[in-house]
């Protein structure tokens, strides 16, 4: 998961240098940032990202207090102390010395025009809660595991924002240029500010980069940070994915949906972590939710209706907004272990805190015999275009790419995966389920690929309302329900016309199988075309080839792992209980058809007005009102 912030003039970087630096904490006035660290056994601050040899600086190496001001307080070079008095000792004048040191356009220019400077971003990398629990209770050894495959998932977010989104621009956006250098300050925290295990990564990055000017030298200037903004779901689904997969491959565990706002998508947690303990270490929820419930209701008081889903969303950030505690001094992470397991113990007993790990490695062997490693890229692209375009309507690249790896994610449930594999599925889903919304104006240029917007054509669910338990008010059915539905209603139409040509095939092969010696390299998909060698992973024995049987078989396996029924010593991921799962998706469409099939009767039997201005034909009135009389039974549906 991934969040972002603005590091701003003024106060905003002294937050960051005096507060996110020390551990969300306040530090001691007086007292250096290093002795601050030192002293309470926080971590420092580490160099990130491919910019830092243009400043001289080694990528690992601590970064300190001077450094964090010069670059995020003043916009100034790393080094600028001792460049400056090298500056005055060859003569030159203060004020060209200084200006000397400063990367890009001077902070000063910039408030003159009544603007405020953005100095950088935060990017704040935090794994699912069911992680932090397993890495808060855990051993060493699973604290190493989980913390080395976190380092690992954050590195693996910056390099594809170098590699794949950070450009420079300048003249007004004017010109622009890729630049895969970006210099990150990253600092780990252990806890949240109600002193919970909360396992996350402050990555400051500087509004700062390098691009080659007219003349061929390296000039500064400043990112562009709206695209930052815009992939941020994307960079985040990539952490997520980079991390949990790494997770479960070392630790032999599986991931299972949990959902934590319902009607929205579902959080895939660990297999075998109880709710209980999930609940126990996310402590704001509850006066989140509280909070969130006194919102709602004013909000039906002051507009007599029930927010919408945009509306949901904005009331929830007032709700955290308003329930935000203040900080606390950090602590020792060993003595933060130990206060965590007494007070899970207390709670949980010692048998179930003692034997966490076991319980989840025996949950994620059961879910792992289910899941198939071989992935259907024609049935996962169809899969993400419908649910983009569901949710959207219009969409880039970046929503394919995300979608995409929550779809790997969903559906491997932890499993390893050939890696570009997202990329090969959202580019499949962009070339053959979807369409360029954007039109290139005569004389201009065609805007990039992942600038253009795209369009699709897949049938849009109508709407329904849902009734949930506990007497809470129903509600209307969410885009991600509704884009659930799309989804599966293509799919499901895929694998009849693949079952189909299936038993077609396999009525021809009895008549060829005597003269055929070996099987063919592929096979041919819906599209006419030969299919590519499916993705496979740690399966030696199996053939790379599958038959369109084999495939079918794939693919059926695939959809049942995604929601597996199987009890797991009391967790239950029976798909009965999640309203996603295509059996309730089904049922609701069912329901919807149903009611609308109603209402047409109704309507139906309402004789039309007549139009007294025009003369009224007897035969023609006599036709319609025998084809509107209803059928025996006709829109009787049971009543309770």
């Amino acid at each position: 998961m991934l969040s972002v912030a603005k590091i701003q003039r003024r106060n905003a970087w002294r937050y960051y240098i005096r507060g996110v630096a020390f551990g969300d904490g306040r530090r001691p006035v007086g007292q250096s940032l290093q002795d601050a660290q030192e002293l309470v056994g926080l971590p420092p601050g580490r160099w990130l990202g491919r910019g830092l040899r243009a400043l001289g600086l080694t990528e690992g190496g601590q970064a300190s207090e001077r450094q964090l001001e010069l670059l995020f307080g003043e916009g100034r070079h790393p080094d600028a102390d001792r460049i400056e008095r090298g500056l005055l000792d060859d003569g030159v004048d203060a004020a060209t010395a200084r200006r000397l040191t400063v990367l890009g356009q001077p902070i000063e220019e910039i408030e003159a025009r009544r603007q405020t400077p953005l100095l950088g971003m935060d990017f704040t990398f935090r794994p699912q809660a069911s992680l932090v629990v397993l890495w808060a209770l855990g051993d060493a050894t699973v604290r190493r595991v989980i913390e080395r495959a976190h380092e690992r998932a954050v590195a693996a977010a910056l390099r594809w924002l170098e590699d794949e989104v950070a450009e420079t621009r300048w003249a007004s956006g004017r010109g622009r240029a890729k630049t895969p250098a970006l210099v990150v300050a990253a600092f780990r925290h252990f806890d949240n500010r109600d002193g919970m295990p909360l396992l996350h990564e402050h990555c400051l990055i500087l509004n700062r980069v390098q691009r080659l000017g007219a003349d061929g030298e390296p000039v500064w200037g400043a990112l562009d940070t709206y695209r930052l903004f815009q992939n941020v779901v994307a960079a985040g689904t990539l952490y997520t994915l980079a991390m949990t997969t790494e997770v479960c491959e070392t630790l032999g565990l599986a991931t299972v949906p949990r959902e934590v706002t319902p009607g929205l998508r579902p959080v895939m947690e660990i297999a075998g972590v109880p709710e209980d303990l999930v609940n126990w270490s996310a402590s704001r929820r509850q006066r989140i939710e509280d909070a969130l419930e006194v919102l709602t209701d004013q909000y039906v008081k002051d507009h007599g209706h029930l927010p919408g889903e945009r509306g949901r969303h904005q009331l929830g950030w007032w709700a955290a907004q308003e329930t935000r505690p203040a900080k606390n001094n950090p602590k020792p992470l060993a003595q933060m272990l130990a206060w965590w397991r007494a007070s899970a113990i207390l709670r949980f007993g010692q048998q179930l805190i003692d034997g966490l790990l076991d319980r989840c490695r025996a949950a994620g062997a059961a879910i792992r015999a289910l899941v198939d490693p071989t992935v259907d890229v024609a049935l996962a692209a169809v899969d993400v275009a419908a649910v983009v375009f569901t949710v959207r309507e219009k969409f880039s690249r970046r929503h394919i790419v995300a979608e995409a790896r929550r779809h790997l994610l969903e559906t491997l449930r932890g499993r390893e995966f050939t890696r570009g594999l997202d990329d090969y599925i959202a580019h499949r889903a962009l070339l053959r389920h979807s369409r360029r919304h954007t039109v290139t104006k005569p004389g201009r240029e065609a805007p990039a690929a992942d600038r253009m917007t795209y369009t699709a054509d897949f049938p849009v669910p109508r709407r329904w309302w849902i009734a949930p338990a506990e007497g809470t008010p129903p509600r209307e059915s969410s885009r991600y329900e509704r884009a659930r539905v799309a989804s599966l209603a293509v799919q499901n139409a895929i694998r009849d016309a693949r079952n189909r040509a299936t038993t077609a095939a396999a009525t021809e092969a009895t008549t060829s199988a005597a003269s055929a010696s070996s099987s063919p390299a592929g096979h041919r998909d819906l599209e006419g075309e030969t299919a590519p060698t499916p993705h496979t992973v740690d399966h030696p024995d199996r053939d790379t080839g599958l038959t369109p049987a084999q495939r079918a078989a794939a693919i059926q396996a695939h959809q049942q792992a995604a929601m597996p029924e199987e009890y797991l010593e009391g967790r239950t991921t029976d798909p009965a209980t999640w309203l996603r799962t295509p059996e309730n998706l089904d049922r609701l469409a069912a329901f919807t058809r149903a009611a609308d099939t109603r209402r047409r009767a109704i309507e139906d039997r309402k004789a039309p007005v007549a139009d007294p201005a025009r003369p009224v034909d007897q035969h023609r009135q006599e036709h319609e009102q025998q084809r509107q009389q209803p059928d025996p039974g006709q829109g009787q549906g049971s009543r309770p």
